[in-house]
């Protein structure tokens, strides 16, 4: 049985050779007028497809969706009992049919055509022209505005009838359409992270604005605050540290460590004293626009667990070490 497993995934590689051998030769032109097609689109790519092809035509959908372009998967069947709404004037279709004759696929072209909508189609359609259109295949690629095949010398399966080498060929393609369009709109790691905040990816690449304390959370006294009450504050925000600031501008910082310092050296005389006279002036600060990463690494170099947060010079907020636990760093 292992030799049978063996022969699927080589008949699958040999589909994905000779599709990427089309992409760098034949079918080169026809890619990029598609990417090309896909990075003009005002509204949404529509990605559609029946049966194994729809399957594969939804996670086209979600690749698309997910590296920054906004796409969704329409069912042929059911757009053709009222859901042809979803389509509107600015979208791109990209419509997938191994045989390029899917009845229900069809159906949909008069509605595109009058909608005006540029279709990308992917079949397995052999003949491609310098324009991107099939030069005598089927009704869905002669009638598309962009041609790309997936044509398979053979599929996997034993009978050559079940889907299988030609939707993985379909797979990669939508991965490579996706992929490349994500490359000519410019787009990041942290546009992909913003994309996926539930991520471990989005986690970690987190602003320091939506992990730290803000408004009352924030421990601040003024410099002429004395110890007791700078004590209180600590304790009662829990951060193991307070600003001293005067209104919105940072004077210094005055942290658990400081204090027992100040214990050791001073006794209760140290009581006697005001922030001002006991705070840490100058202390390292970080914009609520860095990430959370960049937030981590400053915090062990300098072997702290808080980092005041700063923007034009004024004072926003805390992000304390135990707030990038969730984030999965620490």
């Amino acid at each position: 049985m292992k030799n049978i497993g063996e022969d699927v995934v080589r008949v699958e590689a040999q589909a994905l050779q000779a599709l990427a051998d089309r992409l760098a030769g034949p079918m080169a032109d026809a890619f990029d007028r598609a990417i090309e097609l896909l990075s003009c689109c005002a509204g949404r790519v529509v990605v559609t497809g029946m049966g194994k092809s729809g399957l594969i035509a939804r996670k086209i959908a979600a690749t698309l969706s997910s590296t920054g372009t906004p796409a969704l998967f329409m069912h042929p069947v059911e757009a053709l009992h009222g859901d042809l709404g979803m389509l509107a004037k600015g979208d791109v279709v990209i419509a997938l049919s191994a045989s390029g004759e899917t009845h229900e696929i069809l159906e949909l072209l008069a509605t595109i055509k009058r909608l005006k909508l540029p279709l990308i189609a992917i079949t397995c359609d052999e003949s491609v022209s310098e324009t991107g259109r099939s030069r005598h295949g089927s009704t869905l690629a002669s009638g598309a505005d962009v041609f790309l095949s997936c044509a398979v010398a053979e599929e996997a399966c034993a009978l050559g009838l079940a889907p299988t080498a030609s939707t993985t060929a379909m797979l990669a393609l939508g991965d490579a359409l996706a992929v490349a369009l994500s490359h000519k709109k410019g787009f990041k790691e942290e546009d992909f992270a913003n994309l996926h905040p539930g991520g471990k990816l989005g986690k970690r690449l987190a602003r320091v604005e939506a992990l730290m304390h803000s408004d009352d959370a924030v421990p601040r006294v003024s410099s002429e605050t004395r110890m007791p009450e700078v004590i209180y504050e600590m304790s009662r925000k829990k951060l193991g540290m307070t600003t001293v600031a005067d209104g919105e501008h940072l004077l210094g910082v005055i942290s658990d460590g400081d204090l027992r310092r100040l214990l050791e050296r001073r006794g209760k005389d140290a009581l006697d004293l005001t922030a001002g006279e006991c705070m840490t002036k100058n202390p390292k600060t970080i914009s609520s626009q860095e990430f959370a990463a960049t937030a981590l690494a400053i915090m062990e170099e300098k072997k702290i667990t808080s980092l005041v947060v700063v923007d034009e010079g004024k004072l926003r907020g805390i992000v304390h070490l135990h707030d990038l636990w969730g984030t999965e760093m620490v």
